[in-house]
């Protein structure tokens, strides 16, 4: 216990000596401060960090933490600027330390997840959106419309196609059908997009059909009793003797 009448016969200052008992008796230790420290930040947290080094395989950050972190170097794709010291870049924090006590960190995942509230932010279910059909996976195709989303096989067209995968590299539009944000998974249809439009076209023909018509259609089956052919929305099936009559 510190002797108040002590300091005032030596003519100390109270003020500065409890500064410097602090500075001297901290009430942590280094191992209790940088625990607190790493509470300050959460796992799957997106950080903004400085790149402090680059190496062939590794990108090391410097995200304000005890130590620095590390992303590796090919999270960056060949089309993006090659990272440079003293860049600012967005991450997300995957590991404090892994196996050999360093902060893992990402920079893809980042990446995506801004690109997926982009994506949750300007879209709604029914929204009409264009992407490129990257590959065919199980059930279906992976579209790419800034985050990929899944396009599933009874969804590409009206008639099923004998191979969904003669879609890959085709730019298309669909219809959102389902946003689940939880799992950030979006499905899309082309079908029901084409069946809309189909709608309206077949809605715009009986508004102005009249009996007695010329029209051209484009034939779309051929039967033992007859062609279909689509007029437009319609698939019309002539009668027997006007086919014959053609």
């Amino acid at each position: 216990m510190v002797d108040r009448h002590l300091l005032r016969e030596f003519n100390i200052d109270e003020a500065e000596l409890d500064a410097v008992i602090a500075a001297s008796f901290p009430d942590f230790s280094e191992e209790e401060i940088y625990h607190q420290e790493a509470q300050a930040y959460d796992l799957n947290q997106i950080l903004t960090g400085t790149i402090v080094r680059v190496d062939n395989d590794e990108v090391v950050v410097d995200i304000g933490y005890k130590s620095e972190g590390v992303v590796q170097r090919d999270e960056w794709e060949e089309h993006e600027e090659a990272p440079a010291v003293g860049q600012q870049i967005e991450v997300e924090l995957e590991e404090f330390e892994d196996s050999i006590g360093l902060i893992v960190l990402s920079k893809r995942k980042a990446d995506r997840r801004r690109e997926w509230e982009k994506i949750i932010s300007t879209h709604a279910e029914g929204d009409i959106v264009k992407g490129s059909v990257i590959r065919k996976i199980k059930g279906g195709l992976l579209l790419n419309i800034g985050v990929n989303v899944f396009l599933p096989a009874s969804q590409v067209d009206i008639r099923r196609p004998n191979d969904i995968a003669e879609y890959i590299g085709s730019e298309i539009e669909c219809m959102i059908l389902k946003i689940d944000e939880a799992r950030r998974n979006i499905v899309v249809s082309r079908r029901r997009l084409i069946e809309e439009e189909r709608e309206k076209m077949k809605k715009s023909l009986l508004e102005t059909l009249e009996v007695g018509q010329l029209r051209q259609g484009t034939v779309k089956n051929i039967a033992d009793f007859g062609a279909f052919v689509d007029l437009g929305g319609i698939d019309y099936l002539p009668c027997t003797h006007q086919s014959e009559q053609h």
